[in-house]
């Protein structure tokens, strides 16, 4: 399938064509600059999920063909079966995404659902998804591993 690998490598700053937030002393945390700031990053990221999204759609219809040799047929099935399972992955990641562009809207976007302490900027960054802070997560994670064993 033919992808731009530029784009896929940047990180989602770089992506958005922004750079690290810098906090200003005395800065309320999540006021409107750092809120746009994240609009704009999931933004640019959702963007760019939907652009695999038609990539993929029209690679499928373009590549689409009923080969004689059954091996070949196979290996065309198996790679569209791996391209459907990730645009499955990235669909759910869009959802995510829009979850999180309303709780911007909603002024709930930011702090731990857990504990409410505030997730941090450098973090968001890092996944602007996330909605529970470093320490919770790492208890969500010991948890969910303890009870698979």
């Amino acid at each position: 399938m033919p992808t731009d690998n530029n784009t896929k490598s940047l990180g989602l700053l770089a992506l958005a064509g922004l750079q690290p937030y810098q906090e200003k002393d005395g800065e309320e945390y999540m006021n409107a600059a750092q809120l746009e700031h994240f609009q704009k990053i999931l933004g640019a990221w959702r963007d760019q999920l939907r652009e695999e999204v038609d990539r993929t759609v029209h690679h499928m219809q373009d590549e689409a063909a009923n080969f004689p040799d059954p091996v070949d047929r196979a290996a065309q099935e198996e790679e569209f079966s791996l391209e459907l399972r990730t645009r499955d992955r990235e669909r759910k990641l869009i959802k995510k995404i829009e979850k999180t562009l309303k709780r911007i809207e909603e002024d709930d976007f930011g702090f731990c659902d857990a504990c409410g302490i505030e997730i941090g900027i450098r973090r968001l960054e890092a996944r602007p998804t996330a909605d529970l802070c470093i320490d919770c997560k790492t208890l969500a994670e010991i948890k969910e591993k303890q009870l698979l064993g």
